[in-house]
């Protein structure tokens, strides 16, 4: 019996020996510049999972950011070089209700009318966008689940931003807000983080 509880006592302790990273970092790699995001595993689980599934299987090497509008946001990560768009998993629950807010410099899902369809295209907020947060969930009120912020690069961003737009062709349908000269995410990845108490810090 005195083992027993023993084991019982020891049990917390083996359970919780492993750290959960509530704030993994990716690094997008651009045409004009890196990008680094924290991503918030806390209140976006579901989004943060399938956002680094797409990163560790390498599916945003090689896209564009496809859509850009000054002074609202830059969208990408749905279309290879050849402007066609990729295929995709299954969409996601939507997590707009997460209470994390499209201000400048968060990154969100991209998605169409129906609240949960969101796939593998995010964008990044250039200025404050508060008219897509959630307010309902209802159809016009979900809103768009942000699930992380760019922590370093901000400036490449603004210089996504501002790049020279004009109609093009995605899937082979005429479109505007492509950027002329193309942006590209040449590589997105994992950032490894120290673990300060294996370096005795």
């Amino acid at each position: 019996m005195r083992w027993f509880l023993s084991f019982l006592l020891l049990l917390p302790l083996s359970l919780s020996a492993e750290p959960v990273d509530d704030r993994p970092q990716v690094v997008l790699e651009t045409s004009l510049g890196n990008i680094v995001l924290e991503l918030d595993q806390k209140r976006a689980p579901n989004t943060v999972a399938n956002f680094l599934q797409y990163v560790d299987a390498g599916f945003y090497d090689g896209t564009l950011f496809h859509r850009v509008i000054p002074d609202f946001m830059i969208q990408g990560g749905g279309f290879g070089e050849d402007y066609l768009q990729k295929p995709t998993r299954g969409p996601i629950d939507n997590e707009a209700d997460n209470g994390l807010r499209n201000t400048r410099g968060t990154i969100a899902m991209a998605r169409t009318r129906d609240p949960h369809s969101a796939t593998a295209q995010f964008f990044i907020n250039s200025v404050d966008n508060r008219s897509l947060d959630h307010t309902a969930k209802t159809p016009a009120g979900w809103g768009y689940t942000v699930f992380g912020q760019v922590i370093e690069g901000l400036n490449v961003v603004e210089r996504i931003s501002a790049t020279r737009t004009g109609s093009g062709r995605l899937n082979g349908h005429s479109t505007g807000d492509v950027p002329v000269m193309p942006v590209l995410i040449k590589r997105a990845a994992r950032v490894a983080q120290e673990n300060s108490e294996e370096n005795g810090d």
